[in-house]
């Protein structure tokens, strides 16, 4: 595996790692991990044997490029944490006092990772590249700026901070993506179906046809209406 010096091109600087990608980094390293490494003149998270783990708190457009050009010749992990659990915390301005703390009564799941998975549903098909969903517990901290963010009455999210990690779930192959598929899932179906099945968003339930589609689990069989009617694809 070629491991270059910091100076590489397309180097990114942690300089600016926010707070929950540094926890998850912390979290997710074995003591034989090594942490930072420019691989093929990219600066990967974690390193553990010959796989390259990217954490990735945002979302995953900017990382097309790169994990494309990675899986070429190397096995490479996408980590991304979903909130389970999330407590918003409000403070005013720069200084450090808590406004208050709240739970906010949104609670995601692994069927949100189709949120961002749109950007890369086709490598997903790639032997190289797997998929980790770590569902969180997490505070989202928010600032007030009266001259900042006016529709959100000066509300800016500052930072995500984790508090705790309590589950896990690797998708290696399209097959373990389809697994999300409820059994009771009668076919062919639209997105309303899914969503319904799934007990999502309408919106959510498209992106997930969307990727499931691209990763050659799901085919096109009949439309109702303007509503495009699904079935599995037989494997």
């Amino acid at each position: 595996m070629p491991v270059e010096s910091k100076d590489a091109s397309h180097a990114i600087s942690t300089l600016n790692e926010g707070p929950l990608h540094a926890a998850l980094k912390a979290w997710y390293a074995r003591p034989d991990d090594a942490l930072e490494v420019l691989v093929d003149g990219y600066l990967i998270d974690v390193v553990r044997d010959e796989t390259l783990i990217e954490i990735q708190t945002g979302g995953f457009s900017p990382l097309k490029r790169k994990l494309a050009r990675l899986v070429e010749a190397h096995c490479v992990r996408l980590v991304c944490p979903i909130a389970r659990e999330k407590w918003i915390v409000r403070m005013k301005g720069r200084g450090k006092k808590v406004l208050g703390r709240r739970r906010s009564p949104k609670h995601g799941g692994v069927e949100n990772v189709f949120e961002e998975l749109v950007a890369l549903a086709a490598l997903c098909a790639h032997p190289n590249f797997s998929v980790e969903v770590l569902l969180t517990q997490e505070e989202e901290v928010r600032r007030q700026y009266p001259d900042r963010a006016w529709r959100r009455r000066g509300w800016v999210t500052e930072e995500r901070r984790l508090l705790d990690v309590v589950e896990s779930r690797v998708f290696e192959t399209p097959a373990d993506f389809a697994a999300l598929l409820p059994d009771a899932l009668a076919e062919p179906f639209d997105t309303a179906g899914l969503a319904h099945a799934l007990d999502c968003p309408r919106w959510l339930a498209q992106k997930a046809a969307y990727c499931l589609r691209e990763m050659g689990v799901l085919e096109p069989v009949s439309k109702r209406g303007n509503a495009v009617l699904y079935a599995r694809r037989a494997s």
